[in-house]
């Protein structure tokens, strides 16, 4: 009767429900909390404009639908997949190059009639599945050969992205392959070699970059030699930041926001939205709740049985605060003005769809483990 009685329980029956739909409840909780505090400010950055709010509530359930239905594929099914899906997307790369859309003197998409996909997308997520699959042939850590061949596999894809040009993607892309080899042991003595390197090549790098480019790198050192043009969206989202104070002016009556000095401010520079509306303290909380996530997403990575499981949920924990990082740092002025939204809060679809389709990847990991 007893046994009866506690498999009736509500949280018997929920937890049993997860399992079966292989969901982590703490990942899932917190995903839910805060994709709904970016519902309730991306309603205050358009102005309470229903259409963008609306348009954003249905992106998010198709992000949930989509992280559900990659946490029900099986680890291995995943392995397999990782090579095959690096040389679909390298190949839609190289068709973007040839025959892809034009927008904002951008070429980036690929138009299929009834949509335009955007294959650098599609990288975030194959690079680590295709590192963590290369380096996991082996026992870990990688010889150099190893690491100069895993760094091949995550040029190919970094150049084609930032040819297009989309440096922001290009940045997340390659912190994901990095990621993975960092996470897969690399040596110190090696990272501080290629670091050497990178510094060397800095030259070849500026003379590469597009004027615009140039000018952002150039406007990070003094935003106000430049205050209407390049060093507009700096200034401006320092000035909301700081107007809001320790506990903020409170949600739908942020001033820079609302009288339309903040640029961008429902994508790329909600962030600055937030601390005027939220002060310190609600930047506070919300950072916070973004930790929760990292150090869940790490904790999932650290109790995984194998190679490929460990760096494939490690990496894919760590783009999450990639994207975190450099939102954020961009929009206080610490790094250049590039397109990375705030995860889970910017206004938009295709980054959204692409975080939680790694999410289910972490919690598929995390749910099949014992049967691995």
């Amino acid at each position: 009767m007893l046994d009866s009685e506690l498999s009736q329980h509500p949280n018997t029956k929920v937890a049993g429900t997860l399992t079966r739909f292989h969901l982590d409840l703490p990942l899932l909780l917190s995903l839910m909390v805060l994709s709904g505090f970016g519902l309730t400010m991306l309603f205050s950055a358009t102005d309470a404009s229903s259409g963008q709010f609306e348009r954003q509530m249905l992106r998010l359930g198709l992000a949930f639908i989509v992280m559900i239905a990659v946490a029900q594929i099986p680890p291995a099914l995943l392995r397999r997949w990782s090579l095959p899906l690096f040389g679909l997307g390298v190949m839609l790369l190289l068709a973007v190059l040839l025959i892809g859309d034009i927008g904002k003197g951008a070429q980036r998409w690929l138009d299929l009639g009834f949509m335009r996909f955007q294959p650098s997308e599609l990288l975030k997520l194959a690079v680590p599945m295709a590192l963590a699959w290369f380096l996991s042939l082996r026992p870990l850590p990688p010889g150099t050969l190893r690491v100069l061949a895993a760094m091949l596999l995550i040029a190919i894809p970094v150049l084609l992205i930032a040819k297009q040009p989309d440096l922001g993607t290009a940045l997340l892309v390659a912190s994901a392959g990095l990621t993975v080899l960092f996470l897969g042991g690399m040596g110190w003595r090696l990272i501080i070699t290629l670091v050497l390197l990178a510094a060397a090549a800095a030259p070849a790098l500026w003379t590469l970059m597009r004027p615009y480019q140039r000018q952002r790198v150039l406007t990070l050192l003094d935003p106000s030699s430049d205050p209407l043009g390049a060093g507009y969206h700096t200034i401006q989202s320092q000035i909301a930041i700081g107007s809001g104070g320790m506990y903020g002016k409170g949600w739908l009556n942020g001033t820079q926001s609302h009288l339309e000095f903040l640029p961008e401010r429902s994508t790329d520079f909600i962030f600055a939205v937030i601390g005027e509306e939220f002060g310190l303290m609600g930047i506070l909380l919300l950072m916070v709740l973004y930790l929760f996530i990292i150090l869940r997403g790490l904790y999932i990575a650290c109790q995984l049985p194998d190679s490929y499981s460990r760096l494939l949920a490690g990496s894919l924990t760590m783009v999450f605060f990639v994207y975190l990082f450099v939102n954020t740092a961009m929009v206080v002025g610490l790094l250049p003005v590039v397109g990375v939204p705030l995860p889970l809060i910017s206004y938009g679809g295709t980054s959204l769809v692409t975080i939680m389709a790694g999410f289910g990847m972490i919690m598929s990991l995390h749910t099949n483990k014992k049967i691995l």
